[in-house]
């Protein structure tokens, strides 16, 4: 019998087998390159997450992470607990690496690298994470992230720019509070949240989330959180409109819009009243282009339990081909079936928009169709953040991990159009450009070298982008004595926001401007 420890020979036609002997420090291993030798080395400091000294760098050129830890309300009466900058790291490292799950924070708990260009003292465990969130008065928790996320976009809202409003729904699997029946379009019938979102449109920046019960998913119960925030910007700040979709189109939130004189354009749902309007103006000529295969027509109407007469623009385009349509004359199981649609006959859909700007009505059919933009801040946050995930048994944590992401997409966003203002990268995209690298850790004559190895396609762009960015902050930090923080964060979103501004410089609201 031959010993386990020695090589096959190589015969000829056949291929090797692979046998590992074992040495002192190693194995050696053949392959179909030839013999190779394993190293294990359990002290080297590495991070999977090699490119993130850069988003540190951002971090600490433009103080947003020191000033989300200094007003942290964190409180423990223990002194053998964590410090704040260890949990507030812990939480956006993991979130960071795309983690949607709190147990999913053991996977970064060897990182040798970050901890410590962040600050920190040591990673935390999830354990650690879920009970300092618990300790977080909810109401003080709400006002301090508002006011971080606020932060992100103020120098941005003397701009001219639109709030979007939604809601998305977030089904839930155990029996956490809150966790009701509800509008659930994907899962009918399953408990979930509801997720109320106001966010900048064109620049994918969100500006707030509140986390209801399943069954509170109508605008009523948007409108607090909403006007609460509007109510608390100076006036040269609020938006030049509110959109959002039918969920928003009722008298309630169209009498605050107006008590506010806030123009609004939501889109109304197709009720019998509507219908009937509809049916009016179908047969009605000079219909204007609206853009992308839509004629639009403008009215006035007074819908049941409106205070007042509102103007509509009715969008409609003409169908052409096959439509499905259900079936079920005899009581039973919808039939789908198909109706060909010929060149002479004129078979439309409808929209109908409800809106106190004063606009030509040709222009609101492409206005609202740049709403849709705001649906991929859903995707997103749930698929490639982690509004799927963060999940505990009381409504207070989900409510503070859900706004916490927020702010952590929000920066991640801002730094990546740093590297590449042309365009808004999700982070399925640029997490493996910008983030996802092999790094190690090494220290000679007082000098830290982190060495970087990426396996990405575009590698090389990556790096030269980051480096450009690097590069921008260290001309930043060399006017840090001129420079108050503010105008540093102006200076960034300049840079980030070449797209949203068209190339020129942001300017201060009229009570920052100087005299």
């Amino acid at each position: 019998m031959r010993d386990s420890s020695s090589y096959s020979a190589h015969r000829s036609g056949e291929q090797s087998l692979v046998v590992a002997r074992d040495r002192p420090g190693g194995v050696d291993l053949d392959s179909f390159f030839g013999p190779v030798r394993v190293e294990w080395d359990h002290e080297a400091a590495m991070t999977p997450l090699g490119q993130l000294p850069f988003f540190i760098d951002f971090l600490k050129a433009s103080g947003l992470f020191d000033a989300l830890v200094a007003d942290c309300p964190l409180r423990y009466r223990s002194p053998n607990a964590p410090a704040k900058r260890d949990v507030l790291g812990t939480a956006m490292l993991s979130m960071l690496a795309g983690h949607r799950r709190y147990a999913h924070i053991a996977a970064l708990r060897c990182d040798a690298v970050l901890p410590e260009l962040l600050g920190m003292k040591k990673m935390v465990s999830e354990d650690a994470i879920r009970r300092a969130f618990k300790a977080i008065d909810e109401t003080e928790g709400a006002v301090w992230l508002r006011r971080h996320l606020l932060y992100c976009v103020e120098p941005l809202l003397a701009e001219p720019w639109i709030l979007d409003v939604d809601t998305t729904i977030k089904p839930l699997y155990g029996h956490q509070e809150g966790a009701t029946l509800g509008y659930n379009p994907k899962k009918p019938g399953r408990p979930s949240h509801c997720y109320h979102t106001s966010s900048m449109a064109s620049t994918r920046l969100v500006l707030d989330v509140d986390v209801c019960p399943g069954d509170e998913h109508t605008s009523k119960h948007a409108a607090p959180s909403l006007w609460g925030m509007l109510d608390g910007l100076a006036r040269d700040l609020w938006p030049a409109l509110l959109r959002g979709d039918c969920g928003c189109g009722n008298e309630g939130m169209m009498r605050g819009a107006e008590a506010r004189e806030l123009p609004f354009l939501f889109k109304l749902r197709l009720t019998a009243n509507v219908k009937r309007m509809i049916e009016k103006l179908s047969t009605t000529r000079e219909w204007v282009d609206a853009g992308q295969g839509f004629e639009a027509k403008e009215s006035e109407v007074r819908l049941t339990g409106w205070s007042r007469q509102r103007r509509v623009i009715v969008l409609r385009r003409r169908l052409r081909d096959a439509v499905g349509l259900a079936l079920n004359d005899d009581g039973g199981a919808p039939q789908l079936a198909f109706v060909e649609i010929g060149e002479a006959a004129e078979m439309y859909e409808y929209s109908v928009l409800v809106t106190s700007l004063d606009e030509d009505t040709e222009a609101f059919g492409q206005l609202y169709r740049d709403r849709g933009d705001g649906e991929n801040i859903f995707d997103e946050m749930k698929n490639q953040w982690g509004w799927g995930g963060y999940t505990t048994h009381d409504l207070a944590r989900c409510r503070l991990a859900a706004r916490l992401l927020a702010l952590f997409y929000n920066w991640w966003n801002i730094f990546v159009r740093l590297a590449d203002p042309s365009l808004h990268r999700e982070a399925i995209t640029s997490r493996p450009l910008f983030l996802s690298a092999i790094a190690t850790r090494t220290r000679h004559a007082r000098q830290t070298t982190i060495r970087v190895t990426s396996s990405h396609a575009e590698a090389k762009p990556a790096a030269k982008a980051l480096a450009a960015v690097a590069a921008f902050l260290r001309g930043l930090a060399r006017n840090a004595e001129q420079l108050t923080r503010l105008q540093t964060w102006r200076a960034i979103l300049s840079r980030a926001f070449q797209a949203f501004l068209n190339g020129r410089l942001l300017r201060a609201p009229p009570r920052l401007a100087p005299s």
